[in-house]
């Protein structure tokens, strides 16, 4: 119920709207506020090991079950989706009030909460990729909510386009891993004993596995999406950014760590590739002037620094990667909510446009604290444990772990730089002028930047509690190993991990006092001619548009001729190709023991089918082709099929009668010749499509006759459809549905052949003579 009861809630935002108007927003936070405390009784049971599990059927044929699981990790991205959107809701209703399309804001915004909290919380792998593309449809609807910018609808394109990607490897992820271990849940996958690793599908699963997380999660070369959805409203990109979509990569890989990690590929690739989207992200982050610019770009670098983490797949760096989920949460969703209300307050968030707020906007100011001091990781906030966990988690000391080392540092103080300019620059030095006075934030708006740095600050002071109760349970469950925490506050200037705090504070305060010559020197650099990723997204995308339009001319090209004459290539191919690619071509049959009657009606059959090919009338080839039919019927009948013979009577007078009446009332009883070509590629395809259909029967014969069909109607026709006639039966019957389709077609067929008579009886209307405007008949046209 917990993924479900918000897209109850979306469906009635719109009518709750009407009613509350601007407090819409507080109705609907009652539901993750509700999900947030139901989830909470949980983490006592989790941090004592244990796990819930609940299901509906979904699928019961299949085995299919619509199964969830809540352990450690399930419940940390949980707590964090529910409370953290608690906190959205609110802020929008009162950062899009009075807009005329709020209702089907909030509606979109919290379909997108209960879809990645089904997610998080799946435990069937085809349940998770259903939630995984909803958090893709959602996202794409809130991207592009203004969807009267061009910018808006291209970065919602960009998004799903990228993104269904990655969704398209999961779904064949999941059918592969239900292939290998024969079921259908992770938390059983985990648990079956089997080891992926060793398996030779290890390799592909790997790549669908990783292609999808790094689609969803922005890692490099998929990084160009996030940026540009800043297009979205405020609110969506606090929510985005923090505790759903983008970290929906990240908890796919965290969850198949157990399946997939702990081999040399999984270190090298996760390693390598987050540690470049984490420096790439940084310095993006620092040439931007553009506030929610410079926090997107933050947090490629902050998903680059969690998939290293779980790459490294050391118990230190799963508490690290858990500990830092959480603080990059909470300080990412308060600063970008806190820049929205610098926005909305100022009209500009230009941070090269802003300069003494302190005063005007304190409340925001303090907001803006919290959460910078969360982005530089100061004591005691959870970042600076985290921080410092991360650290521990390469203190071996060689040489890969000390330039892993080195990347962190570096990546952790450009972050560092980033909040501290977030921090200082707009509220510091004197007032400046902006494009409205500036003016402070209400209760609605406040309340979720000011919640989330103090929770910042005390769960750093708790530091022992956090990591019992969610941070180990959630490594546990990454590893799939039961771990103790460690986590507790100290600031010990004799510890190494100390000293590489200083020297991470460092880093940032250098790249602060130089930050506007680094954003000049990078500013410069973008601005060299070069290809970027942007520009190659919309090279594939015109591609694929160009590309599918002459796929279209050259296969719909209206010549009916040559559909018919590709159909029935494709057909002998895909009858003969798996014949002999499979070995499974027939052995030839002995000549059959036939009757001299019998062997006539086979030559009359065979005389119509000769006469339909060398007929130069079309009505000749007509008549032929109904006598070969007529030969047909009688050899159902020689060989105990009345039913059938009936039936192809009938079909084969009514063939012959329609077409000779549609033949001679279009006059096309005329001679009509072939060329010579034509006359030979038809001849090979009909000859190919006939050896490939008696190759394919002669093989099935061949078999093993399987009677369960045929015993099944013996014994139900009576019983069921009271009907002794078996054919009767199951025409009627058993696929009724299907004769009723048929006999519309014929029906259709019928009708149409009937209004194409009749438009050749109508006599053409008299030619009325044309009369001058100025109406003398005498200039009328003879």
């Amino acid at each position: 119920m917990v993924a479900i009861v918000p897209f109850l809630a979306a469906a009635v935002a719109p009518f709750i709207h009407r009613v509350a108007g601007a407090a819409t927003g507080w109705v609907l936070a009652i539901v993750p506020a509700t999900i947030f405390v139901f989830l909470w009784g949980f983490v006592g049971p989790v941090s004592e090991g244990r796990f819930v599990s609940a299901g509906i059927d979904w699928v019961p044929s299949y085995g299919l079950t619509l199964s969830f699981f809540v352990d450690g990790l399930a419940l940390m991205f949980a707590l964090a989706i529910s409370g953290i959107g608690t906190f959205i809701l609110i802020y929008s209703g009162s950062y899009l009030k009075g807009h005329p399309h709020q209702g089907r804001f909030l509606a979109f915004i919290t379909a997108f909460m209960g879809a990645m909290l089904g997610l998080v919380l799946s435990d069937n792998v085809l349940g998770l990729f259903l939630f995984w593309e909803l958090t893709s449809v959602t996202s794409f609807l809130l991207i592009g909510f203004d969807h009267g910018r061009e910018k808006a609808r291209r970065a919602a394109i960009q998004a799903i386009v990228v993104t269904g990607a990655g969704g398209l490897a999961l779904l064949l992820a999941a059918l592969l891993l239900n292939r290998l271990f024969g079921v259908w849940d992770i938390s059983a996958m985990i648990g079956s004993g089997l080891d992926l690793r060793g398996h030779g599908a290890y390799g592909l699963v790997l790549g669908l596995v990783l292609l999808a997380a790094f689609t969803k999660s922005a890692q490099f070369p998929f990084h160009f999406w996030l940026p540009n959805a800043m297009e979205a409203p405020t609110p969506v990109s606090a929510f985005l950014h923090s505790a759903t979509m983008v970290q929906g990569g990240v908890y796919l890989l965290a969850r198949t760590t157990p399946l997939l990690g702990g081999t040399d590929a999984w270190f090298v690739i996760l390693v390598t590739f987050g540690g470049f989207t984490l420096i790439w992200g940084a310095l993006a982050a620092i040439r931007q002037t553009d506030m929610k610019q410079m926090l997107a770009q933050t947090t490629l670098a902050s998903l680059g620094l969690l998939v290293l983490l779980i790459g490294l797949g050391t118990e230190a760096a799963f508490l690290a990667m858990a500990l830092y989920f959480i603080a990059h949460a909470l300080y990412k969703a308060g600063l970008f909510l806190t820049v929205g209300i610098i926005d909305h307050g100022t009209g500009t968030k230009d941070i090269t446009r802003l300069g003494g707020l302190r005063d005007p906007m304190t409340a925001t100011f303090m907001a803006a604290i919290l959460g910078g001091l969360g982005m530089i990781g100061l004591p005691p906030l959870v970042s600076y444990i985290a921080k410092e966990e991360m650290y521990l988690a390469l203190a071996s000391g060689d040489p890969l772990s000390l330039a892993i080392l080195l990347v962190l540092v570096v990546g952790n103080g450009l972050l560092a730089a980033v909040g501290l300019a977030i921090m200082i620059r707009p509220f510091m030095g004197p007032l400046r002028e902006t494009p409205h006075p500036p003016h402070e934030g209400d209760v609605a708006s406040l309340s979720g930047p000011l919640v989330f740095g103090t929770i910042g600050v005390l769960g750093g002071i708790a530091a022992v509690w956090l990591g019992e109760s969610l941070v180990a349970p959630a490594a546990s469950s990454i590893a799939n190993v039961a771990y103790e925490s460690h986590i507790k506050l100290i600031v010990d200037p004799r510890s190494v991990l100390f000293w590489l705090s200083i020297l991470t504070w460092a880093v940032a305060g250098l790249a602060y006092w130089r930050l506007d010559a680094l954003r000049a020197g990078l500013q410069r650099l973008a601005a060299a001619p070069r290809w970027s990723f942007d520009q190659g997204f919309d090279a594939v995308m015109f591609g694929l548009v160009r590309g599918a339009a002459a796929l279209t001319r050259l296969l719909h090209h209206g010549r009916l001729e040559l559909y018919l004459v590709v159909f029935f290539i494709a057909l002998a191919v895909a009858l003969l190709a798996p014949l002999y690619l499979l070995d499974g071509l027939p052995a030839l049959p002995p000549m059959p023991d036939l009757t001299f009657y019998e062997w006539g009606v086979m030559a009359v059959a065979v005389a119509g089918v000769v006469t339909v090919v060398v007929a130069r009338r079309r009505l000749f080839a007509i008549l032929a082709l109904g006598i070969q039919g007529l030969a047909i019927a009688l050899l159902f009948m020689l060989f105990g099929a009345p039913d059938l013979a009936f039936t192809q009577f009938m079909v084969e007078i009514l063939s012959v009668v329609i077409l000779t009446l549609v033949m001679t009332r279009l006059r096309l009883d005329h001679e009509d010749p072939r060329p010579l070509e034509d006359f030979a590629r038809d001849g090979m395809i009909a000859l190919l499509c006939g050896v490939g259909v008696t190759l394919l029967m002669l093989r099935v014969v061949s078999l093993p006759f399987e009677d369960r069909l045929s015993a099944f109607f013996a014994t139900y026709s009576a019983e069921i459809a009271h009907g002794r006639n078996i054919v009767n039966v199951i025409l009627v019957d058993f696929r009724g549905l299907d004769t009723l389709g048929e006999i519309s077609v014929v029906m259709a067929a019928g009708i149409a052949i009937l209004a194409l008579i009749r438009s050749q009886k109508r006599p053409a209307p008299p030619e009325q003579p044309l009369v001058a405007p100025s109406g003398d008949a005498s200039r009328s046209a003879p």
